[in-house]
């Protein structure tokens, strides 16, 4: 063992790293005095509320006091004191569609703000702006005779379930108007704050959408592959008077993509005098194999994939003699990565007969000998094989 001299001893800068309770090193602050994940996430979406007003653009929000506060709750549970023996018993039956009307009517509008700010509709959509859904809408794609993929909020309906149009159902009087609008803020290609509209019918009398104009016919969800969930918002709005559409309609069922680039901001700031949005709900889509022959056949485009590009890996120069690594493989991080793949795919199928089962695998792979003369490097790789294990049996 080497010896150092007093001169260098006294002139090495030694540091003192902090150990916790079982020897590992603490590297920065402590939990209890660093950031919490809540806060650094707190301290990134941060908006100045003098420059980010949030403004109401809605129908005002209806509140009950009925059932909410104290006396609402202790009246309901007078009237209903003889349930609950029922229920410690196992034998109460709750009607569901009621409870289902009692949400609608006190809870609705307010969750379902809540969970599209968390998921950005508002910000991604209207800006600065929100609006509580005053009219629930129910839609629904039709899978088959008994079945169908509901649209709630946020949840995930794939592509090759959202071919066609679904039904859409709301409460309305006859004599109103109505505008409903389905559109993606995620999926566009070219521009960064550009959304695609993806279904536009509007002057719906009442809740009859079979009688509105179409603006823009139904076109499926198509997020690429690479890209994730993508959200798919429908926007129901209110007018008082028939509006004038002329000017978005595009001649044909509007495959172009371009043609249906679309705003919702813009659509409401030029007519905010006269629309005011009502219902919202959305669902999720990410990408699935139906979108092929769609973006083929239909769009008449090639089939876009976003990957992630990844940086060539760092290897340090060559050494003569490379320690506590064995040497094939060694040699490998420093060849052509696609001719090391050629090499061993040919490999694989020099072995394989066209019209013959493979052979079985040995039995006691590890109990059979080696040739004389075999360098370590080289048994290792014949054990990989021999157990099925290594690159050679992933192509």
């Amino acid at each position: 063992m080497g010896t150092i001299c007093k001169f260098c001893f006294n002139n090495v800068n030694i540091i003192k790293l902090p150990l916790s309770r079982h020897g590992h090193v603490l590297r920065g602050k402590p939990p209890g005095v660093a950031r919490s994940l809540k806060e650094r996430l707190e301290e990134i979406n941060y908006k100045d509320p003098s420059l980010h007003y949030k403004v109401d653009i809605g129908f005002p929000k209806q509140s009950s006091k009925s059932s909410t506060d104290s006396k609402g709750r202790l009246n309901i549970y007078r009237e209903n004191k003889h349930l609950e023996p029922l229920a410690r018993k196992k034998q109460l039956e709750i009607p569901l569609n009621e409870v289902k009307e009692v949400w609608k009517r006190e809870s609705a509008a307010s969750q379902i703000k809540a969970i599209a700010d968390h998921y950005g509709i508002y910000d991604d959509l209207f800006g600065d702006a929100y609006f509580f859904p005053s009219v629930m809408l129910d839609v629904h794609y039709k899978q088959s005779e008994d079945s169908f993929a509901a649209v709630h909020r946020g949840n995930v309906i794939k592509p090759s379930e959202a071919v066609t149009a679904p039904a859409v159902s709301y409460e309305a009087d006859a004599d109103t108007l109505w505008t409903l609008i389905l559109t993606n803020p995620d999926g566009h290609f070219t521009l960064k704050d550009a959304e695609y509209v993806h279904w536009f019918v509007g002057n719906i009398p009442g809740n009859n959408i079979s009688k509105g104009e179409v603006v823009w016919d139904y076109l499926q969800p198509f997020p690429p592959r690479g890209t994730g969930f993508h959200r798919f918002v429908f926007i129901l709005y209110k007018h008082e008077k028939k509006m004038d559409y002329e000017m978005l309609k595009k001649d044909g069922s509007c495959l172009r993509l371009t043609d249906r680039t679309f705003r919702t901001l813009d659509f409401y700031r030029e007519r905010q005098d006269d629309i005011t949005p009502a219902g919202l709900a959305f669902f999720q889509s990410d990408w699935d194999s139906s979108l092929t022959n769609f973006f083929h056949n239909t769009l008449n485009m090639q089939e876009p994939v976003f990957e992630y590009d990844f940086p060539p890996p760092y290897h340090p120069p060559q050494k003569w003699f490379p320690l506590k690594q064995a040497f094939n493989l060694y040699m490998d991080r420093y060849r052509d990565q696609k001719q090391i793949a050629k090499e061993y795919l040919l490999m694989k199928l020099s072995k394989t007969h066209p019209f013959e089962k493979p052979p079985p695998p040995l039995k006691y792979p590890n109990a059979h000998r080696y040739e004389e003369g075999t360098p370590s490097w080289l048994k290792t790789e014949i054990r990989k094989n021999r157990l099925g294990w290594g690159r050679i049996n992933d192509f």
